[in-house]
Formats: structure tokens, sequence, C-alpha cells
């Protein structure tokens, strides 16, 4: 069988090439800006490319490989970074032209994990501006468009790395999550996203939306290689008051008797016909597979997502406030009304939504108490045309329906495709665990997708 072309590698079969000297860490960034300058004109997933750091990062790790010190599976590996992460002598913009020249002094905690581990850096990737968004449609830098059809959205606010993955421009990407900006381009670009359990990845050198509620994970093209990325990523920062030091996740655990929850009638109701269709297909694989399916009820989902909604806003509002105050005029007219929202919300509202997200925490692991985890639709339907998508009605609920009660609880969620839509766009599903519980998310993660087969990527 003839092997792929390497931009169609996943991150560790590249990373398998490179250990067998099949190519060496230069010549795959070579092949992958090569990539890049061809094909991101299409997609838009790029804000900075940073080739000149890249390649003498790559002849680095090539002389280093040589040498015989192998760093481990990432050592050698391009990957791209969501523009909200510090990467030093890098402007960091959150797709905002008010950080045009906001050059970072240092990495990001996890981009310095990154960076130990051997990774390459190609450079900072398109954003919903501010993180605020979730169509990754920005009016500074242009929308990221999407692979499989590039007149539709990509989802956001990690809009660039989506794109980027699904159009084979990297082997790996770092995500923003604080409603759903990494579940959601993953769900609607094909690729595999993880929102780790809230204060297990650092956030450290990334700039924030909204504390209570901000999480950083890892995107990648199939579960294995977003767990590597984990794996790295996952690591207590004692300089961040956000980070929880829990025990590194044994994510080669394997688990027997997996107990599978199926929600309630809320998750069919307003879901796209072929989102319906995948997610009930992918109910009959798990079933197929031996999974013990139990159906349970979940509470008021819509009173969580307003509890959310509150805490989002108000906290993106308290640390923009002197933006909005002095430079209303540079922030996009659909993440300016959101944060003029967030000035509204009084001090009782956030203090009752903030009492909402206690609750539903305690709820949800007694939840846990009898399932290993939780299956739902990613998103309720698959991706729409950036000219008929309305960037704050899509934010105020309609796409993070399935994905921000699960950042008001903190607990940890993957999503990977399932299927595709009639017109050929990529479905994803969602699989919530306990806290502090990735191993199991990841676990079932990795069987379905061997039981269904890897996606792929689009072909541009």
């Amino acid at each position: 069988m003839t092997p792929p072309p390497l931009p169609y590698f996943t991150l560790l079969a590249a990373s398998r090439a490179i250990q067998a000297k099949q190519i060496s860490p230069l010549e795959l960034t070579q092949l992958c800006l090569q990539r890049i300058e061809a094909i991101n004109p299409q997609v838009n997933a790029f804000i900075t490319l940073t080739a000149e750091s890249a390649l003498t990062d790559a002849r680095a790790a090539t002389e280093e490989i040589a040498r015989g010190h192998y760093r481990g599976s990432l050592h050698g590996i391009p990957l791209a970074i969501k523009d909200l992460f510090d990467v030093r002598d890098v402007a960091t913009t959150a797709g905002s032209p008010l950080l045009k020249n906001n050059i970072a002094l240092d990495d990001a905690f996890v981009v310095r994990q990154l960076r130990e581990a051997g990774a390459v850096f190609l450079g900072k990737l398109n954003l919903h501006e501010w993180a605020l968004g979730v169509t990754g449609v920005n009016p500074h830098f242009g929308p990221s468009r999407n692979p499989w059809n590039t007149d539709y959205i990509t989802g956001g606010s990690s809009s660039g790395s989506g794109a980027a993955l699904a159009a084979g421009l990297c082997y790996g990407s770092l995500g923003s999550d604080t409603g759903g900006s990494i579940r959601i381009p993953a769900s609607l670009c094909g690729v595999v996203g993880l929102k780790p359990t809230y204060g297990r990845v650092s956030v450290r050198g990334v700039i924030p939306l909204a504390w209570s509620l901000d999480h950083a994970g890892p995107m990648a093209r199939t579960v294995d290689d977003a767990a590597a990325l984990f794996q790295i990523v996952a690591a207590h920062d004692a300089s961040d008051p956000y980070s929880m030091r829990n025990p590194d996740p044994n994510l080669r655990s394997r688990i027997s008797n997996f107990r599978m929850g199926v929600p309630d009638d809320y998750f069919f109701s307003d879901l796209h016909p072929d989102t319906e269709a995948a997610y009930r297909a992918a109910i009959k694989m798990f079933g197929d597979m031996g999974i013990e399916l139990h159906q349970v009820a979940l509470p008021n989902f819509e009173i969580s997502e307003k509890a959310s909604a509150k805490i989002l806003l108000a906290e993106a509002a308290a640390y923009h406030l002197d933006r909005i105050e002095q430079h209303a005029d540079q922030i996009g007219a659909d993440v300016l009304t959101r944060f003029k929202w967030g000035l509204d919300v009084t001090g009782v509202e956030y203090a009752l939504a903030r009492r909402t997200q206690v609750e539903w925490r305690h709820k949800l692991e007694q939840l846990f108490e009898s399932i290993d985890a939780l299956m739902l639709p990613a998103t309720p339907f698959p991706a729409t045309r950036i000219d008929e998508s309305d960037p704050v009605a899509l934010s105020r609920g309609n796409l993070t329906r399935f994905t921000r009660m699960f950042n008001l609880t903190g607990h940890p969620a993957l999503v990977l495709p399932c299927g595709r839509s009639a017109a050929g766009l990529p479905i994803g599903l969602q699989i919530v665990g306990p806290h502090w519980q990735e191993n199991k998310i990841i676990h079932i993660g990795r069987a379905y997708e061997a039981e269904r087969g890897e996606f792929g990527l689009a072909e541009l």
C-alpha cells in the first residue's frame, strides 16, 4: 500500500518517520512551509508565519537527532499556535490590530513545554477577534475558511487552528476554549480537539477571555495525536494561580465495562438532520462495540447556558474595560456588541451565575458516579456559509449549545469526527468525562476512531 503524502501524515506518523530517519525535521518543516505558501491564501489560517525561526529550529532538531539525542514524539514536529498564546519574539495579536506590536518577551508556559519537547513553531494562527466569537470571521485579518468548502465558516474562536489542521498545514496546534472555542472548530473542520479539565493546562502567557471559564488544550488530526500533545502540556505551573496540581494522566490505561451516558431528548431537539443521523449512528456503533449505553437525564441546560454567558461577558468586559472606553472604533462590531452586554451584567446577576456554576459542577459530578463518560453532539449543525453566518446569533447559543456548559463546570471534553453532512461538511461527536479523568475520554475516543476509521483531510 502506498503511504499518503507527508502533509497527510498524522503527527505520530511523521514522528515515526523522523525517528526512522526517513525524513529530517528540516525537510518536514520545508514541506510544511511550501504547503502553507500554496494553500494558506485559500483558507487564511495564519496571521504570522515565522518561517525563518522555524527553519532555524528545524535545523537544530535535525542535528540533535543525528547526534542521537532524540527527545520524544514531538521532536522536530512542525506545529502552529493560536495567536492568543505568547511565542517569544513574535507579536501576540489576539486577532486585534490594537496588539499588532505586542511582541512577546517570553513563551507561554505551554509553548515552553512544547519547545522543550523539541517542537518546531511555524507561526501564529488566525482567530475570532479577542477569542470572543464562534465563526472565525475576523474583520481585521479576514475570515478563516473551512478547507472542506472555503465558502463556509471554520467555527471559532480557534478558527485558524481548525483550518490549518484540516488543510494539512501543520501537525498539531494549541487552542483556547471558553465556551467551545477548541471543540466547535474541531467539529466543523473534521479534526480532534481536547478541552481538558479546568486548571489542568496552564493559561499563563495566554490572553484571557474569561478567567473563570478559560481552558487551553490541543488540537490535532487524531485522538492519539491530541493525546501526545496533551501529555506534554498537562503540567502544573506554580506561577499560574489557575493551574492545579494533579497527577499526570495515564493516557494508556485501559477501562473495562465502559459505561456511556446518552442524554435525553434535549440533545435531539432542533438538530440538523445530518447531525442527528451521525449522532445516532455513533450511539449504535458504541453499542456494537460492546459499550454499556445508559440513558441519562440531565438538568435544565438552558440554566447553565445563561449562567455561562453572564460570567463570560462580565469577565470579558472587565478585562477589556479600558479598550472598550478608549478604542471602541478599533473593535469589530460583533465583539463590541458583546463587550457592551458584559458591561450591563449586574453584580447580583454575576453572583447568581457563579452560584449556578458551583451547583452544576456538583450535579455533573454526581452523574459521573454512575457513568464513565457522556456522549452528545459537538454542535447542532454543520458549518454555515460565511456570508450567511450571524456572529452574534451563533455566539449567543446556537453553536455553543452543547459546549459552553462544560466550560461552566470545568469537565474535560473531547471532540472528534463522526460523519459528514450531505454537502460533505464534517460533523463532530463530543465525549465528556469526570474531572481529571481525560484518560477515560481519550480511551473511548481512540476506540471509536479505530472502529470508524480516521476522517482524513480536505483536498485543496
